[in-house]
């Protein structure tokens, strides 16, 4: 701690809380800041893109599905071809491996399978037919009925996953010690929040040219324009990672070791998932990391469903919903960029717990008014206007709440989960954050989504009627406060185990 107040005693008050940077680490700040602000500029972009073509054409109650069934076994075979193929590839050339396989999808997509949409799917009227003689699975069927976007929600899925946990922030963990952490990850992380911001705005103007352009279908220009943005600002983070490996971490400033990092593939130590697994899971530190992953991804996923179900109700057209997503991320890009202002400094100033509880206090106070709104329509939707009031209140609860969610996300929950991975050594800093990332981030969201689909079938076959968000809220209300329970406990442990470590170092 006191090396940390050495150096940031070096700047004047204000720098020393909002720039720690020396001059000459912005050879290495500005590169990276460019990656992150392009990969976190796709990574929204695509988010938007895959909620808009899946809800508006089956309904938020799909997002769930997708979540359960379709992308924990597409990460698990994604997880399971980067493991292979990271032991063939240096770190760099799987890099541009990982990255080029989510571009040429969403290429192909944009070029082929959205354009040859009613000629590579099941027509309507098969669809519905399936859905007349086996109700029970009337969502997987409508799913089938327009695979292409199932298909593409998943790679967007993966993309933060693959592209920013895997190949950027376990990148920046190999080359940063944890003192230098506390100074530039809240640098670079508010370098890159422009991205968010920026992406909220390309989306917004991208959805509304259909003003501006006489088109059978507005939404293929929008996709022309959003998929292009994506695979231009993609190229250019490859260009940018292959300059830092010849330019900065040649400089021994930036990175003193033997070796670059992964750059010697035939010394690499191969070994399956299961043998990374047990390894992971003997760590009781890891364990915890797990945990605190996963009860966010819970409580994010349930939260964000409930809320995109109302959003829906109020744009039902593809344009406008994802205009609105679009504004709100534009909105909460704005509110990470205040919020990440100060993260850096309250984790030099405080110890690690205090950053690391702020996103789970956030979270919970702002779950709890989101579930009262929903409670409170089944006691005050007395007439069709009151319907629309009501819905149109949870719209903008729920758009206060996911806004300070994702704020806190990307600023204090982001910053102090990487930081944790830091003080592990080289297997664990590897492997925990593998698992960490891939099981703890979509097995959690793949837990809401199944409690989700459990509680609208079960309630749908004891009532013997569609169930609703609305009549299931109740029930996703005592999961949503349980696992906001459980991550804040995870949070208290793990902080007095960092806390022990730093006082044996």
């Amino acid at each position: 701690m006191r090396n940390l107040v050495e150096e940031t005693s070096q700047f004047s008050k204000l720098r020393g809380i909002f720039f720690p940077i020396y001059a000459y680490e912005l050879k290495k700040i500005v590169p990276l800041a460019c990656i992150l602000f392009f990969s976190l500029f796709n990574h929204y972009c695509l988010k938007n893109i895959k909620d808009s073509l899946v809800v508006t054409a089956v309904g938020a109650e799909a997002i769930a599905f997708i979540k359960l069934f379709l992308v924990p076994p597409a990460a698990i075979l994604f997880m399971l071809v980067y493991t292979k193929v990271s032991d063939r590839l240096k770190n760099e050339h799987l890099y541009y491996a990982t990255l080029g396989s989510f571009v040429s999808f969403f290429v192909l997509f944009v070029l082929v399978l959205y354009p040859l949409k009613n000629y590579v799917c099941p027509s309507a009227d098969s669809i519905t037919r399936l859905q007349t003689q086996f109700p029970s699975c009337g969502l997987a069927f409508a799913l089938i009925g327009v695979w292409p976007y199932a298909l593409f929600f998943i790679f967007a899925e993966l993309w933060s996953t693959f592209i920013l946990s895997l190949s950027f922030w376990q990148f920046m963990n190999q080359i940063t010690e944890l003192q230098e952490a506390k100074r530039i990850y809240g640098v670079l992380l508010l370098l890159g929040q422009g991205a968010v911001t920026i992406s909220g705005g390309v989306g917004f103007i991208a959805s509304n040219i259909r003003e501006k352009v006489s088109c059978a279908d507005p939404w293929q220009i929008t996709l022309y324009w959003l998929i292009g943005s994506v695979t231009v600002t993609s190229i250019l983070s490859m260009c940018i990672y292959h300059w830092i490996y010849r330019h900065v971490l040649t400089d021994k400033r930036f990175y003193n070791k033997p070796e670059l990092p992964g750059f010697h593939v035939k010394d690499k130590k191969k070994s399956s998932l299961w043998n990374s697994l047990k390894v992971v899971v003997r760590s009781h530190y890891v364990r915890l990391l797990i945990f605190l992953v996963f009860c966010y991804s819970v409580c994010d996923n349930i939260l964000e469903n409930f809320w995109k179900h109302a959003v829906k109700v109020i744009y039902p057209n593809i344009n406008d919903y994802n205009s609105f997503m679009s504004a709100y991320t534009f909105i909460y890009g704005i509110l990470s960029m205040g919020v990440v202002l100060i993260t850096g400094y309250i984790f030099r100033r405080f110890q690690w717990g205090v950053g690391a509880m702020l996103t789970p206090m956030v979270v919970l106070v702002g779950g709890v008014c989101l579930f009262l709104s929903f409670l409170g329509e089944q006691f005050l939707s007395g007439s069709v206007g009151m319907v629309v009031g009501i819905q149109t209140t949870i719209v903008y609860v729920g758009l206060i709440t996911l806004v300070l969610d994702k704020g806190f996300k990307m600023s204090f929950f982001d910053m102090s989960k990487e930081m944790a991975f830091i003080p592990l050594d080289d297997e664990l800093k590897v492997k925990g954050k593998a698992i960490t990332d891939v099981f703890g981030y979509r097995f959690g969201k793949s837990f809401g989504s199944g409690l989700q689909v459990i509680l609208l079938s079960l309630v749908s076959a004891l009532s013997g009627v569609k169930a609703t968000y609305e009549s299931i809220a109740i029930y996703a209300f005592v999961v949503f406060l349980t696992c906001a329970t459980v991550w804040v406990i995870s949070v208290f442990r793990l902080n007095r185990k960092i806390q022990r470590s730093r006082e044996l170092s």
